[in-house]
């Protein structure tokens, strides 16, 4: 496969050692990936790729299997076995593995480290929140100083939010080269120049109408922010603005700016943080949707309830702008219904109508791809075209407004399940000049008529699902009917490397829209953060860190008051960690304090710290689900009973208000007070369980680290052993046994779960029971208190029975073993 002149400048720069690379959105990184797994797919390496989603794999494996390239790269998931995979690290080669598979198999040494040739990270911008990628990169480094990391990052902007956030990444991944690709790279700029696409910019005109409902949006987007920055004024507020408010990122941005603090906001500052929300999603259907449908969406807000809840915008004469100009895209001067097309559907009837025309009719009909955002988008375009603009606009009043009439239209209705695409035929009618449009199978006759795809950018959310309908469609046109950066990018670089001629592309954008604001804005981002990294690149001092120091905080520490304060090292300080455990961050934590890490699969807890300490880990989610369903309770129990220390770990995140407040942070259906509530049943249950409440990882890793000091180790096998014997009598039992009759007998008095089974093995029934002698009962429950315990509650009366009770009492004197009439 040839390569542009680019991507072969960026494959040299991360043949050179370890290196970060961070792209533009859109530049094809993925053939400078391709090139390197060709590069060290031999069994003679090793060579891990992480990051890689499951449609990339399939990518790249895909595009091997074409070339007839040898071996290919191998997939290690949660399926392949334990033997298997160790059996694939010692075969070579590249394999493709998740990282929290790949971390427990170097714990446990089942990776040959020192014979790793090197990694391939992808989106490395997300390494210091992939606390499992980042683990395996430091357990690597450590005994393997020879291997190369190379990391691949199109996300610029990433790298220049917070304090020192380049230089982190860089440390984490071990990377001392980095190397910057801008779209105005110079290289990039000559090598899409050459051959580039023909583009037809687009201009297109809103509506008065949508005009008016635009500036009336903007104006209360307005209020929502002068009303947030009156009401919090020691908040930092200069990234919100109207035009960042409009952008698809700017609540994620906010949300993790107010997180940390959201306790502490009024209720009228969370109400204008959800409306300026629904505010953009106005702005953004004004556009997107259609004139029926945008007004069925303010229909649905228009309501006492919302009225009520809002931080006040309703009441506002904008607001009022907005409802009544939206109704009137709805009817004409004369109260009639014709419903407002969108002005881009009759553009794009122009442009198909156009091609069809310049088409000779010597040549094969052209194929013409139809770019989106989204399904719905998808969908709408269907209907416009193939039931025309007006007939469908009917069709969803009167399903949305109008029920008595939708008769009228029933012939008309389509499915309307959400498609990624569809394909379409073009056909002229001869005998009035008109177009139409209709419903194709998924592989049509070309030679007949022009065959329109509508595609979304992005299929089921695939990055790489646009190189691959181009180089399948090969289109002569593209219609670009929403905008995306990453699309055009990806259409020139087609255009350059594989379309055998030009490709006419249709940009259209709305003028003077916020569609346009917003493209320009990325635009403008997008090109800051490349500027500033450039800059920090400049000054950035790059350490060699192969030699692995560093790579681990300072081992634990103690003072021997016996040797005058002299400082020990204790060496061989582990913990041993439950398998699943390692969905979380806090293992990696606990390593990098110096910590050593076991994986096992526990029964009992999800971290031993010695023999007596017992740890139970819970996230605020998975508490308040634990607390519902009992198990908690369950857990407690059993650390209680095998350990003298148990511990109930309570974990925040970091990033969230350290306290148990409000509905919002913990759920919507539970509060606070039922929480707290619980837990103190839960202490007044098992007094010698300790609750630790842990505001991060971090904080849980020190609270270990602590706890060790000086005390015992713990022993793996011991840890993994304890609790299995219980879960294999209840087996047994739930195997042997009618549950009802196990819930009866382990509530009568010195019964327990260790005894229970050698009750109801050795016991035939109730009745049997008040035949046996006090020694054959403490024979039967191994202990003598227990045997006394139950000897007298069957042989002595506490309280005078009534007669009714005894009768009850012979009643339940059925056998033990499960009969099938029996099960309920």
């Amino acid at each position: 496969m040839t390569m542009l002149e680019f991507e072969k400048q960026m494959m040299l720069d991360v043949l050179n050692g370890d290196s970060l690379l961070i792209a533009a959105k859109g530049l094809s990184i993925e053939m400078v990936i391709l090139n390197l797994i060709k590069v060290y797919s031999d069994p003679g390496n090793l060579v891990l790729v992480l990051g890689a989603t499951s449609d990339e794999e399939q990518f790249f494996i895909s595009e091997l299997q074409k070339m007839e390239f040898t071996p290919l790269p191998k997939v290690i998931s949660a399926e392949v076995s334990t033997s298997e995979r160790e059996k694939l690290y010692l075969e070579g080669g590249l394999l493709f593995i998740s990282s929290r598979i790949l971390v427990v198999d170097l714990l446990k040494e089942r990776v040959p480290i020192t014979m790793i040739t090197g990694f391939i990270v992808m989106r490395a911008h997300r390494i210091l929140e992939s606390c499992q990628d980042a683990f395996a990169l430091r357990l690597f480094r450590q005994q393997n100083q020879t291997g190369f990391v190379n990391a691949f990052s199109r996300s610029p902007q990433t790298f220049t939010t917070g304090l020192m956030k380049l230089e982190r990444i860089m440390r984490t991944l071990f990377t001392t080269n980095l190397h910057i690709w801008p779209r105005f790279h110079a290289v990039v700029t000559s090598s899409l120049q050459n051959r580039s696409p023909c583009v037809i910019e687009l201009h297109v005109k809103l509506s008065s109408l949508m005009e008016t409902i635009q500036t009336a949006a903007l104006d209360l987007v307005l209020f929502c922010i002068k009303e947030i920055k009156r009401i919090n004024p020691t908040l930092e507020t200069e990234e919100i603005t109207v035009e960042n408010a409009l952008s698809k990122s700017f609540h994620k941005l906010l949300q993790l700016q107010l997180d940390p603090i959201w306790n502490r906001l009024s209720a009228k500052t969370k109400q204008l943080i959800a409306d300026l929300k629904t505010l953009r999603s106005i702005v953004v259907n004004l556009t997107q949707s259609d004139a029926v449908r945008f007004h069925s969406l303010l229909t649905s807000l228009r309501t006492r309830e919302y009225a009520l809840k809002s931080s006040g915008w309703m009441i506002l004469d904008a607001a009022e702008t907005l409802f009544i100009s939206a109704k009137n895209r709805l009817f004409d001067s004369k109260q009639n219904l014709s419903p407002e097309p969108n002005p881009k559907w009759e553009t794009l009837t122009e442009i198909l109508e156009e091609i069809q025309g310049e088409t000779d009719s010597a040549d094969a009909p052209p194929t013409i791809l139809i770019l989106v955002e989204s399904k719905y988008t998808v969908n709408q375009l269907k209907e416009v075209l193939v039931m025309g603009a007006k007939e469908m606009l009917n069709y969803w009043y009167y399903k949305l407004f109008g029920s008595e009439s939708l008769g009228e239209m029933k012939g008309k209705e389509e499915e309307e399940t959400e498609m990624e695409s569809i394909t379409l035929t073009q056909k002229k009618d001869e005998s009035n000049g008109n177009t139409t449009f209709s419903e194709c199978s998924e592989q049509p006759d070309k030679s007949k008529d022009p065959v329109i795809v509508i595609q979304q950018f992005k299929k089921d959310g695939d990055g790489l699902s646009l190189p691959k309908i181009l180089q399948r469609l090969n289109p002569s046109t593209i219609i670009m009917y929403d905008v995306d950066i990453s699309a055009i990018r990806q259409i020139e670089i087609y255009q350059s490397a594989f379309a055998d001629k030009a490709i006419k592309v249709y940009f259209m954008i709305y003028g003077g829209s916020v569609e346009e604001q917003a493209y320009l804005t990325s635009l403008r981002c997008e090109k800051q953060a490349f500027e500033k990294l450039i800059k920090e690149k400049s000054i950035l001092v790059f350490e060699d860190l192969r030699s692995g120091k560093d790579l681990r905080d300072r081992p634990l520490i103690k003072v021997s008051t016996r040797q005058g304060g002299v400082e020990e090292v204790q060496t061989n300080s582990r913990i041993i960690v439950d398998m699943r455990e390692f969905r979380s961050e806090l293992p990696s934590v606990i390593h990098k304090r110096g910590i050593d890490i076991e994986p096992v699969t526990l029964q009992i807890g999800d971290y031993i710290l010695s023999p007596d300490i017992c740890v139970e880990r819970k996230s605020i989610s998975d508490l308040i689900g634990s607390l519902n369903s009992g198990r908690l309770y369950t857990q407690a129990q059993a650390m209680t009973r095998y350990y003298t220390k148990p511990v109930l770990l309570i974990e925040f995140d970091e990033n969230k208000p350290f306290m148990l407040q409000g509905r919002y942070y913990l759920s919507s259906d539970i509060s606070s007070n039922d929480i707290t509530s619980k837990l103190q049943l839960l202490t007044l249950h098992f007094p010698r369980l300790r609750i630790v409440w842990s505001q991060s990882p971090f904080a849980s890793a020190q609270l270990f680290h602590e706890l060790k000091d000086g005390r015992e180790e713990p022993i793996a096998s011991v840890a993994a052993a304890i609790g299995h014997e219980e879960t294999s009598l209840e087996d047994e039992r739930l195997e042997k046994f009618n549950v009802g009759i196990q819930d009866l007998v382990s509530k009568l008095p010195g019964v327990n779960t260790k005894n229970l089974n050698s009750l109801l093995n050795k016991g035939k029934s109730l009745d049997h029971l008040i035949t046996l002698k006090k020694e054959e009962l403490i024979e039967i429950l191994g202990n003598s208190m227990n045997g006394e315990l139950l000897y007298n509650a069957i042989h002595h009366n506490v309280k005078p029975a009534s007669e009714a009770q005894s009768n009850q009492f012979r009643v339940r004197g059925k056998g033990f073993r499960k009969r099938k009439h029996e099960i309920t």
